[in-house]
């Protein structure tokens, strides 16, 4: 992923993503990988985030063997043609600019960039377009070759897995051979800092008739002890259309038509996040609104009925999420790549089971403090709007 980037090839995680769909030897153009897929009508991409890229295929289990064999193809033998190269380029530029032109994206990587800052967390995935403009075709390679590599990848399938399926993998992704010298891990662990003033926030200004406004808080990892209280208490906060501040922002005062808190994890950092769409002139009105809310959570913590409700929400949620056979792919390769040994769902639902109502406060009182509050918006302002956090931070 874009983390173990460094800054003069940032966005090679991504870019290589995408020319892993521009041909191989035996497959020589983006069609002929395409055109053997589609025939199947099966579903496929790729995705890159800041810790990993992955690639997918969902398809007729009878066809399995043929999705390994294209999917370790293209991994693997893709043939990185210059030309192919240059003119993706171009696609990945056009793919920032959508992503910059939607007031929620840019908001998001505006806070990312706030609350991670002097971190590869905090730069956008997709990198800045002068690199993009000029990344060698040879620094590209060498980024692959360092990280396609046995030991970086995990494998999952999930489904009516046919009995060919191993000896496929064996024949296949099995011969990879790990580099006689492997490269160490390019990143350091993210360790907060205090920001100098008014570095905790930033702002992009852009006539809309709706603000974008997204606060974060340092979070946890994901492997630490605290992450079930979290991602509970993001729940009870902002996870359903029966939490506080849906009801509180939404519904008692009609600040917004969207208000949702959630927290992402990575291996030795997390972030707590509450984004809103708003009217402009009432922004201050629901900043003060979240920051009651999140103040309240804070010295009162939550009922015995809330923490109910949310243990069961979530464990609905997970039963729902789990009948995709995609999804139980993408649960155990997460577990892979962030555990000793993959836990079954059953664990991780243990885990939320045993929260108690002082774990969630605890976590509260540990994420909203003020100096631990990070803020980005879009909409149309002329300064960075800290006037809009009078008294707060």
């Amino acid at each position: 992923g874009s983390r173990y980037e460094s800054d003069d090839i940032a966005g090679a995680s991504h870019f290589i993503e995408h020319l892993m769909f521009k041909g191989t030897k035996r497959r020589p153009t983006s069609v002929d990988i395409s055109r053997e897929l589609d025939r199947f009508g099966a579903e496929y991409n790729a995705y890159t985030s800041k810790d990993t890229t992955t690639y997918y295929v969902k398809i007729d289990a009878a066809e399995l063997p043929r999705a390994i064999d294209l999917l370790n193809d293209m991994l693997a033998h893709s043939k990185f043609d210059q030309e192919e190269l240059d003119r993706e380029r171009n696609v990945i530029i056009e793919e920032i600019n959508m992503y910059d032109d939607n007031p929620a994206s840019k908001m998001e990587d505006l806070l990312e960039g706030v609350t991670f800052a002097g971190s590869t967390l905090g730069r956008p995935i997709a990198g800045p377009r002068e690199v993009i403009r000029s990344i060698p075709r040879e620094a590209l390679m060498a980024y692959h070759a360092t990280h396609y590599v046995p030991s970086r990848m995990s494998i999952a399938i999930a489904g009516n897995i046919s009995k060919e399926a191993e000896a496929k993998i064996q024949s296949t992704f099995g011969k990879w051979k790990n580099p006689k010298k492997e490269v160490a891990r390019s990143f350091e662990a993210f360790v907060p800092r205090a920001p100098k003033k008014g570095e905790w926030i930033a702002f992009h200004a852009k006539k809309t008739e709706q603000t974008q406004l997204g606060l974060s808080f340092h979070g946890a990892s994901s492997k630490a002890a605290e992450l079930p209280a979290i991602k509970l208490l993001a729940h009870i906060l902002g996870g359903s259309m029966s939490s506080r501040l849906f009801v509180e922002v939404r519904e008692k005062r009609g600040l917004c038509y969207f208000v949702g808190s959630g927290h992402i994890s990575f291996e030795d950092t997390g972030a707590f996040t509450i984004t809103s769409g708003l009217d402009p002139k009432r922004v201050e009105e629901a900043v003060q609104v979240i920051w009651r809310e999140l103040q309240k959570i804070t010295k009162e913590g939550v009922t015995a009925s809330e923490l109910r409700h949310a243990k069961d929400h979530i464990r609905g949620k997970m039963m729902l999420y789990f009948e995709d056979t995609s999804n139980q792919a993408s649960w155990y390769l997460r577990q892979w790549q962030t555990f000793e040994k993959p836990r079954a769902p059953e664990a991780a639902l243990a885990d939320l089971e045993a929260v108690t109502q002082a774990q969630i406060k605890a976590a509260a009182k540990r994420l909203f403090q003020p100096n631990n509050l990070y803020a980005s918006l879009v909409g149309p302002f002329k300064a960075a709007p800290i006037a809009l956090f009078a008294g707060i931070r």
